[in-house]
């Protein structure tokens, strides 16, 4: 029987505490203070191999300016472990069947660094049938059928951020694979009643996202409860999965009602998962409006990632209050690049 999430068990705690990153931590001059967060070294084209990553071809900067880099650690060996977080919407249609073989085979295969949890998405929540466990066998078979069916308040981004903000911190790598067609049901068809409706959120990069019910002529296929943008609690999901060292990876798959198969609801919704994965280092897989005959090569290309991922630890110069920075991290490598987020807090 799921049950609705109220926090994450000790199990996780315990279970890594043999596996806790072994960063070593220098002293940073007084007037900045140490950054710690993980980053991707990626091939350009798929199947070639990158190059190795270390301080000296890892650049840093904030504006202009160029940072000290203390750090470069593999995510090997000691240093592997992985909490993986793996989130189906509950909005999903049936038909995405046939992939939920290509997630179980993927989650029998995880390495034993990898400690993995299965939840679904509903009501602005997220259920757990699996709690964090290094059984994999067992999170295999936790995998079910999506309900196919609506709540009153189904928004994958404040589920998302309802799994985070309970998501206990630790020294490891955290990811988060999420299952989802990205529609936010909830803002999109109850703007004028929807008590957390307010008009502007601020943008990390810069400007003010929109929020609101869309008027006729906003967009192809937009009506007068359609998005006319992508949902404000993307943004805020993304903001806290920076701030929180979250790295977020998302996997299209259509939902069910007429709005899921709406191209307008849909593109919106790709662009909020997409807008979530970038900035905050992870990956979106999509093949346009349908379900893909498997997830396997997603599956496959993330396991890369997970294999290929660096802690990285600079010096940056705060601001007076705490908040997220910009920063843009690059390397000297002309057949890779490096996937990170785009702030740091």
């Amino acid at each position: 029987m799921t049950r609705a999430v109220r926090t994450l068990p000790l199990l996780a705690a315990v279970a890594l505490s043999g596996l806790s990153a072994q960063v070593s931590y220098c002293q940073a001059p007084s007037d900045t203070v140490q950054v710690h967060m993980v980053i991707t070294n990626e091939s350009l084209r798929e199947g070639e191999s990158v190059p190795v990553l270390n301080a000296d071809n890892v650049q840093v900067k904030q504006g202009k300016t160029n940072l000290r880099v203390t750090h470069v650690l593999p995510a090997q060996g000691e240093s592997a472990a992985l909490q993986l977080f793996i989130l189906i919407d509950d909005t999903c249609d049936p038909s995405i069947g046939n992939n939920l073989t290509d997630i179980r085979d993927f989650v029998g295969a995880l390495p034993a660094t990898t400690l993995v949890a299965i939840g679904y998405m509903s009501n602005a929540n997220v259920q757990v049938v699996q709690d964090f466990t290094m059984d994999h066998a067992a999170a295999a078979k936790a995998v079910r059928l999506p309900r196919g069916n609506l709540s009153a308040s189904d928004s994958p981004y404040l589920s998302l951020i309802s799994i985070i903000k309970r998501w206990p911190q630790q020294k490891v790598r955290r990811q988060i694979i999420i299952v989802t067609d990205g529609i936010d049901r909830l803002r999109g068809t109850n703007q004028a009643t929807n008590p957390f409706n307010t008009s502007t959120s601020a943008n990390p990069r810069g400007g003010a996202m929109m929020r609101g019910r869309s008027t006729f002529g906003a967009g192809a296929g937009a009506g007068p409860d359609s998005m006319a943008t992508i949902s404000v609690d993307a943004e805020q999901a993304s903001v806290l999965a920076q701030r929180t060292n979250v790295i977020v990876n998302g996997v299209y798959s259509p939902g069910v009602g007429r709005v899921g198969r709406n191209s307008w609801e849909a593109q919106i919704g790709q662009g909020g998962i997409g807008k979530i994965a970038d900035e905050t280092g992870g990956e979106y897989f999509a093949l346009g409006f349908q379900n893909p005959v498997s997830f396997k090569p997603y599956l496959d290309r993330l396991q890369t990632i997970f294999n290929n991922q660096y802690f990285l630890v600079f010096e940056a110069f705060p601001k007076k209050k705490g908040g997220l920075q910009r920063v843009k991290i690059s390397s000297n490598a002309t057949t890779s690049e490096i996937a990170a987020a785009d702030n740091v807090w």
